[in-house]
């Protein structure tokens, strides 16, 4: 049968193609700016027909419609990497999380740790030969899909279509459900004094010619505004956001000394704008990979002067840092940081960077901490870190001895909590007979 004939006899509406979905089974949703909301809410609507669907994904935006209260009957979250959507109900018990690095993810798929019975994902329209790009976020989805007993695909006629390995075949989805929607967006965070000042620390540890890695966020984007005068650099990251569209534009970003996938943005996934979707629409600058493949800590390491950014909520002063947990609440989740933090170690000439301001927002609370946060959870050992940026300086960790890692940490933290830190150091035998006398 023609894949035109197969298209025609799949459409269905988003409550009718949800009927595939039986209780006791598993659903994946498609995360990031891909999440197929009309999907997820028909989900929900079938919320008085079901009992025990497990839901469960990496960072969705939406409504996230299946943790309201009242859905515990039908539905329980179990999450890869926590976004605002989700967070109290796991904060309230409704929903889980599970600690796992990005690198690993669809091996749970593969392996039938985590079968999946139906995937909800988002796709741009089908090309001349039927293949359907998932577009702006590819990461673990198109392992979940081609793993999944019934793919539900939100064929959406905004989606851009991307390059890479980011297709599936009309022949391989259920039911495709049609909508002409502007994708979920996550605008940029304009950096403030705070960021710039660590932009610019972080820049001066960018050597031309490096590969980065990025997060989302102010921080980030401070650091691509700093970035203007440096030549070819190149992109290998899990995702990246619209700050790097200026940089491809007056050639910065041109991927001409990477080790591999030489000319080419390798990501994941991107979490950004309109302005972001359609500069990537069948742009050969984006090579769009699996996060299996981009966060593999061995091929990350082939690029020379792999410099990996990635932040933090707080870093106590040997080192441990803290970047999906407050304490016992679970906020986020690994992502890629261990795998890209590991990589960029292993490269030559490469930068592992940890970046965060030294103080909350209100400048009340010190982000440099002496001990962690009862409950926290280390996601990078004080082993893998190498460097430590705030606004206040730039820290050097990596071979150093408890005491020298104290003193460089104490002094890139606020200064009006330097003396407190120092006092504990110095409690502890951490710190030379001469500070401790000071202390």
């Amino acid at each position: 049968m023609p894949w035109t004939s197969l298209y025609r006899e799949r459409l269905r509406s988003a409550g009718e193609a949800l009927q595939l979905v039986e209780s006791g089974s598993r659903v994946y949703v498609h995360p990031g700016c891909g999440t197929p909301e009309p999907l997820v809410e028909a989900l929900a609507a079938r919320a008085p027909e079901l009992e025990n669907v497990e839901v469960t994904h990496m960072l969705t935006l939406g409504s996230a419609a299946y943790t309201r209260p009242g859905m515990e009957r039908a539905f329980r979250h179990n999450g890869m990497f926590l976004g605002g959507n989700v967070r109290r109900a796991v904060h309230e018990g409704r929903a889980d999380y599970i600690p796992i690095f990005l690198s690993e993810i669809e091996n749970l798929f593969t392996s039938r740790a985590m079968p999946i019975d139906t995937a909800l994902v988002t796709t741009s329209p089908p090309d001349a030969q039927g293949y359907l790009s998932l577009g702006v976020s590819i990461e673990a989805t198109l392992t979940a899909a081609e793993c999944a007993r019934h793919v539900i695909a939100e064929v959406n006629h905004q989606m851009p279509r991307t390059l890479g390995d980011t297709f599936l075949h009309v022949s391989q989805v259920a039911a495709l459900v049609e909508t002409n929607r502007p994708l979920l967006e996550i605008p940029p965070e304009p950096p403030g004094p705070v960021q710039d000042r660590i932009g610019k620390y972080i820049s001066e540890l960018v050597p031309d010619g490096a590969c980065l890695q990025l997060g989302i966020g102010a921080i980030p984007d401070a650091v691509l505004s700093c970035l203007k005068d440096h030549k070819d650099l190149g992109i290998h990251s899990e995702m990246v956001c619209d700050g790097v569209i200026p940089l491809i534009e007056q050639g910065v970003i041109n991927n001409r000394r990477k080790a591999i996938h030489p000319h080419k943005c390798l990501i994941g996934f991107v979490l950004g704008t309109r302005k972001l979707f359609e500069f990537m629409h069948e742009s050969a600058v984006f090579e769009t990979q699996r996060t299996r493949y981009v966060n593999d800590p061995y091929r990350i390491a082939q690029n020379d002067r792999m410099v990996a950014i990635n932040s933090a909520i707080e870093v106590d002063i040997s080192g441990q840092v803290v970047s999906d947990s407050i304490g016992t609440k679970p906020y986020s989740g690994f992502g890629g940081q261990v795998d890209f933090i590991r990589g960029a170690a292993r490269s030559k000439g490469g930068v592992p960077i940890i970046a965060l301001p030294a103080t909350t927002k209100d400048g009340k609370i010190s982000r440099i901490v002496p001990t962690l946060k009862p409950g926290a959870g280390v996601v990078t050992s004080r082993a893998d870190v190498h460097y430590v940026v705030t606004e206040y300086g730039v820290a050097y960790l990596h071979g150093k001895n408890l005491r020298q890692r104290a003193e460089a940490l104490i002094a890139i933290a606020a200064p009006q909590f330097r003396d407190e830190l120092t006092r504990y150091a110095a409690e502890n035998q951490w710190l030379g007979a001469q500070t401790a006398l000071m202390a």
